[in-house]
């Protein structure tokens, strides 16, 4: 019943959408500082409603989160409506586009199981980080988040300490390695489809391989601490034991999730690319309705709803609640002063890591198309503007992982290994891991390919 109330949800709103495009103005609304507060009341729920001990039980349940997007959102949503509805009808689009992307990534990929258990050496779960980076530029990061994350999940299931190897799964596979194409990451795309060449994005090939190599490295050596140190005799041992040969399950779904890439990468104008991916999503549930191996494939990866209903009632409120934030940066961000590729960084970084990324990236794109001189962001992959361009797309998709709402993939696998009983640190938990290991590591790699490197000799 949930799921398919949920999948009506998702089409009442394509529709909506559908036909509210060009039903809007274009008045250059812009609200004042203020209508920024419920974005931030909403930010410290979420923050720190988990950590107080009356309220943590009570924002577990999806539908007390919805409460608070409605509480928070629709007054926002209600105010923006009657100053600039094209810019609210605008958001219902994106979100719609943004929500289904992520459903048909989480339903296609959840039906995928490696049976077995390998063991939970740090050796195995470094090549797993390793696998789930490159595959975070070829099937998204999401994908990658949804075919993996089980598999993992299972091997570190005699282990004790595992929320290390959670936390840095987000920032390899939901994130960081998602920088070298449009299906990578939600930003890219959008940048894609304003005619940035697909494979333009490889420039930032180094930036890549040189954060993936140390964090994979720190990862290693820090669970090879946990192994050796905090991990008992005795659960190694059950490690041991419980070690079994890996068998792939659900195969079918690697077609539907391909389909779901394709329609991506294809470029298909919406919503023509939502319809292709609700196309994979009933096939993927037709398949696993009528194969017993498609079927055990989800029981074995202990596929609920759960996490994408709750991606989807917390985004709700956050793409509400930020538009006043979205518009502000956008009428003056010019006030912010930002000219150097370093600034451009970290600025679209700082406001990836609380506002969703994608839109950042487009106001700091349009931002650095009004700072460079040119007309488009076509003309933004050549010269000097260049730079802006790898310094707008790196701090988007890399700061992303420095909170459990940089990107949506952060917060479901945290509700996915939170249903599997592994104890997550909370939303200021995570930022002190995040600040410790990937803020340093993000200044220097933005000093080196944004300062001392020319591009694009790097």
């Amino acid at each position: 019943m949930r799921k398919s109330l949920f999948l009506l949800f998702l089409f009442v709103v394509m529709m909506s959408c559908c036909w509210a495009e060009g039903h809007g103005d274009n008045a250059h609304f812009v609200p004042p500082l203020l209508a920024a507060i419920p974005f931030l009341l909403l930010l410290l729920v979420i923050a720190v409603f988990p950590l107080l001990p009356g309220a943590s039980h009570w924002w577990e349940h999806n539908g007390n989160k919805a409460i608070v997007s409605v509480v928070l959102g629709v007054p926002v949503g209600v105010y923006i409506a009657m100053n600039d509805p094209a810019q609210l009808l605008h958001t219902a689009i994106e979100y719609w586009q943004f929500l289904s992307l992520l459903t048909a990534l989480f339903i296609t990929a959840g039906g995928i199981h490696f049976a077995g258990d390998l063991r939970a050496t740090p050796r195995n779960n470094t090549l797993v980080m390793m696998i789930g980076y490159v595959l975070a530029s070829l099937i998204g990061t999401t994908g990658a988040a949804m075919v993996l994350i089980y598999p993992l999940l299972k091997m570190n299931s005699e282990r004790k300490h595992v929320a290390h190897t959670v936390i840095f799964f987000i920032f390899l596979v939901c994130n960081m390695g998602g920088m070298l194409t449009p299906i990578g990451d939600p930003p890219l795309f959008l940048g894609f489809l304003r005619g940035i060449h697909f494979f333009w994005f490889l420039y930032l090939l180094p930036m890549w391989a040189f954060n993936g190599v140390v964090t994979i490295t720190v990862y290693y050596l820090l669970d090879s601490y946990y192994w050796r140190c905090k991990e008992t005799l005795r659960d190694k041992l059950l490690d041991v034991k419980m070690a079994t040969p890996l068998r792939a399950m659900g195969l079918w779904n690697i077609l539907f999730l391909a389909g779901v890439m394709v329609s991506v990468a294809a470029a298909i104008p919406s919503p023509y690319r939502e319809g292709v991916m609700y196309l994979m999503i009933a096939l993927s549930l037709w398949y696993a309705k009528k194969s017993t191996v498609a079927r055990e494939a989800r029981e074995r990866n202990h596929f609920t709803f759960n996490a994408i209903v709750e991606v989807a009632v917390v985004f709700a409120g956050i793409f509400l609640t930020m538009i006043p934030a979205l518009l502000l940066l956008h009428y003056r961000g010019s006030e912010l002063g930002v000219r150097t590729p370093l600034q451009f960084f970290f600025l679209t970084g700082a406001f990836s890591c609380f506002l969703d990324n994608a839109p950042t990236f487009l106001v700091f794109l349009e931002l650095g198309i009004s700072v460079q001189g040119v007309k488009s962001a076509v003309e933004m992959m050549t010269g000097n503007a260049a730079v802006i361009l790898a310094a707008v797309s790196m701090g988007a998709v890399l700061m992303g992982a420095n909170t459990y709402i940089g990107n949506a993939p952060n917060f479901m696998v945290r509700a996915v290994a939170e249903e599997q009983k592994v104890r997550m640190p909370s939303f200021f938990g995570y930022m002190v891991w995040s600040i410790a290991i990937l803020l340093p590591l993000f200044t220097l790699s933005a000093y080196i390919f944004l300062v001392l490197l020319p591009f694009p000799l790097w």
